[in-house]
């Protein structure tokens, strides 16, 4: 397919996310970074971990994009006495026909909130991510695939560590992004005082139905990519493993223990398509990698001691490899 044709397709489709986003913000205010990257998840079709404190409104994103979308929605709040099965779904006995029935569990829905993920033991923790990579739950003997789109927001909150369980560094592999919410500005603030001491309900109106997501993705993979960017991606995912061979940057290898793995090269090209596909672009700049590099990398860098001695953070070192591997 000529790219001319492939940029129609593009322009077309991917118009109705900015009303996606002018729905959003009448009940999120700021945060368009945040809303920017969970739309871009939701086309590539990868998950999203969010650290931050309590009251960003990361509940409010995610059911006012779940409205948005047409979409199923369910929250899920983490709890050190949580069980798999309240996640995923159980068998019910049936008296009347003395036979077993699934129940299922709010995992089967669009959009799913894992409040507070690391609050659950490992156990349950390990349940959501099984259906997050496989997207099928089992109950019993049967086997249920779960709804298109399918996407988890989970969240973790950096104050509290006292009673929780960390999600362990393969497991945070999983999530596609691993993004940081902060403090709205004084501004943003002000209007949302504004917004929420009115009593006036808030209507979010549905703009896209899960079936023209699908449709939309099966676009979106249609950006093309130079194989040069494609070797952009590969240098960068393999300078966080082998700093060394990377004259600029050796200094880094005794700051880092374990690189990151393959799925960060595929969701770094996945979500550098969205990147493109969201400016209503038919092929992919470095600016697209770029821009969501921190955001793709900054979870699947195990630091050393030597780093967590000297307090630094992975997003420098990101920042250092971002700045150093030369742009085709």
């Amino acid at each position: 397919m000529l790219i001319e044709e492939i940029q129609e397709k593009v322009t077309q489709s991917s118009v109705a996310l900015r009303d996606v986003r002018q729905e959003i913000g009448k009940a999120v205010i700021g945060q368009d970074a945040i809303i920017s990257r969970l739309l871009i998840a939701i086309l590539a079709d990868g998950h999203v971990l969010i650290e931050g404190v309590p009251g960003l409104a990361k509940t409010l994103i995610v059911s006012s994009l779940a409205q948005s979308l047409q979409a199923s929605f369910a929250r899920i709040q983490f709890t050190p006495d949580l069980l798999p099965a309240d996640i995923t779904g159980t068998l019910i006995f049936n008296q009347k026909t003395a036979e077993f029935s699934p129940k299922r569990g709010p995992i089967f829905a669009n959009f799913i909130l894992a409040d507070e993920i690391n609050r659950a033991p490992s156990k349950v923790q390990s349940a959501l991510l099984e259906a997050m990579q496989e997207r099928q739950v089992t109950i019993g003997d049967s086997t249920e695939l779960l709804p298109k789109p399918f996407f988890v927001m989970a969240t973790q909150n950096p104050i509290e560590q006292e009673g929780t369980y960390p999600l362990p560094e393969a497991q945070v592999d999983r999530f596609m992004m691993k993004l940081i919410i902060r403090y709205p500005s004084m501004e943003e603030e002000r209007r949302i005082l504004q917004l929420m001491v009115d009593p006036k309900p808030i209507t979010i109106n549905p703009v896209l139905s899960p079936a023209q997501i699908e449709a939309m993705r099966g676009v979106m993979h249609m950006v093309y990519m130079e194989d040069k960017l494609s070797d952009y991606i590969l240098h960068l995912v393999m300078a966080t493993r082998h700093p060394e061979r990377y004259p600029r940057l050796s200094a880094l290898g005794p700051l880092i223990s374990f690189g990151a793995s393959p799925r960060a090269s595929i969701n770094l090209a996945r979500a550098a398509k969205a990147h493109a596909y969201m400016a209503g672009r038919a092929f992919v700049i470095p600016d697209d990698i770029k821009a969501i590099g921190k955001d793709i990398l900054r979870h699947r860098i195990v630091l050393s001691y030597e780093a967590e001695a000297e307090e630094i953070k992975s997003e420098e070192i990101i920042g250092r490899i971002l700045d150093e591997i030369e742009v085709p």
